[in-house]
């Protein structure tokens, strides 16, 4: 059992009440109002700060990122098929193998807060399994500070690349978790192609489905609709995500709200990265109950030189870009980086519980007792000073601190 006296429990204001926790079994046993007096041997003393869920990343690429490397210039020539084509003439450059580089971004990935990770990986003609062994391996070295999962991505196509629908059968064989695809409309020219592949394949060995979607306008609604109709049919609610989800920002209204309406029925998940022109609907998303995680996409890599691996300043990105300025809407952006993310890992459906009394994936007593500790305020203010100081705990645990990893981990 771990003692932690005198913590603020997602504090709203600066005078909230200070609390004592407890945690056995790695899960939260109860909150107590904090009792003053002096620390005993084997408690943690809180000394006041912030106690805020731990965050997700629920949309990464560790397998490209040159994060501690050499900084080197941008060379991609701003199209779709460009960024691909750079990244795939380039990533063996890199100064670190894939799995020693993604175990570098997965250290300051949890030091930031993290304590989940779904990261795509390349898989394609130029690569085969390479980088998804080398990120699968990366993954499972640090099983004991995060939760995570493992997609199959087909970055290149599907459709126009020989040989790709067989290395994402090996891929989902080797312990990929789920199955991606990407713009079957605007990148590969075949949806119902590209969909037969992705969906088959989900289905033969019982997994799930990312799919990156770029497409806007028109073309989006059209590959949504598709993507939903082959969820329902399939039973697979709680088994899909589509990540990106641009056309929720790029059409009228009317159409927008019918398809969150669709994806909610489907019972298909989200992710956004927080980009500057694909803000998504955040607020009709939570009336339909559909679940939203956030992540960073790249860190610094040949598609581009941002990202640094901190999920809260991520979050601090998503409240930016939606413009939001009451604290209630730069507090939901936390919960969509913390709870929303653990939903769509788990393919669970949001419910209208608080964060702080959620059971299973919150702050509530019996949920995994996966939180960080900051010097902040409140909730807004942790978010808009991204304070260095955190303590990052994984089942009760400390994992890391003052920006490392602890104990074996390190």
């Amino acid at each position: 059992m771990t003692i932690l006296r005198n913590v603020r429990l997602f504090p709203r204001t600066a005078d909230a009440e200070a609390v004592d926790v407890e945690i056995k079994d790695g899960r939260f046993s109860s909150f107590t109002p904090h009792s003053s007096g002096t620390t005993s041997a084997g408690e943690i003393d809180g000394a006041g700060r912030a106690l805020l869920p731990s965050l997700g990343d629920v949309h990464a690429h560790l397998d490209s990122n040159r994060m501690g490397q050499t900084f080197r210039p941008h060379t991609a020539d701003g199209t779709l098929h460009g960024y691909i084509m750079n990244d795939r003439e380039n990533w063996r450059s890199g100064e670190r193998s894939v799995r020693d580089q993604a175990a570098y971004v997965i250290a300051k990935i949890v030091a930031s807060g993290g304590t989940r990770i779904r990261s795509h990986t390349q898989i394609d003609a130029d690569c085969g399994l390479e980088r998804f062994i080398g990120v699968r391996d990366a993954l499972a070295d640090h099983a004991t500070v995060l939760d995570s999962q493992i997609v199959a991505f087909p970055q290149a196509g599907i459709v126009r690349e020989k040989g790709v629908r067989d290395l994402l059968d090996a891929a989902l064989s080797e312990g990929a978790d789920l199955v991606g695809g990407l713009d079957p409309l605007q990148y590969d020219r075949d949806p119902v192609a590209h969909l037969d592949v992705v969906f088959g394949l989900a289905e033969k060995h019982g997994k799930g489905i990312d799919i990156h979607l770029h497409e806007r306008g028109s073309a989006g609604i059209f590959t949504f609709e598709e993507i939903a109709n082959r969820t329902k049919a399939l039973g697979l609610a709680g088994q899909v995500t589509i990540s990106h989800a641009f056309a929720l920002s790029s059409n009228p209204e009317p159409e927008v709200e019918r398809i969150i309406e669709l994806v909610a029925e489907a019972g298909i998940s989200l992710t956004t990265v927080a980009p500057q022109g694909g803000v998504l609907p955040q607020h009709s998303l939570r009336e339909q109950r559909v679940a939203l995680g956030l992540g960073e996409d790249g860190q610094r890599d040949y598609w581009s030189p941002y990202g640094d691996g901190d999920l809260l300043r991520r979050t601090w990105q998503l409240a930016f870009t939606n413009g939001h300025r009451r604290d209630e809407d730069i507090e939901a952006c936390l919960d969509i980086a913390s709870r929303g993310g653990a939903q769509v890992m788990a393919g669970a459906r949001p419910d209208a519980t608080a964060l702080v009394d959620d059971a299973r994936f919150g702050l509530g007593i019996g949920a995994p007792a996966d939180f960080m500790l900051v010097p902040a305020d409140t909730v807004t203010s942790a978010i808009m000073d991204c304070p260095a100081d955190r303590d990052v705990f994984k089942d009760g645990r400390l994992v890391a601190t003052d920006g490392r990893l602890v104990g074996a981990e390190a």
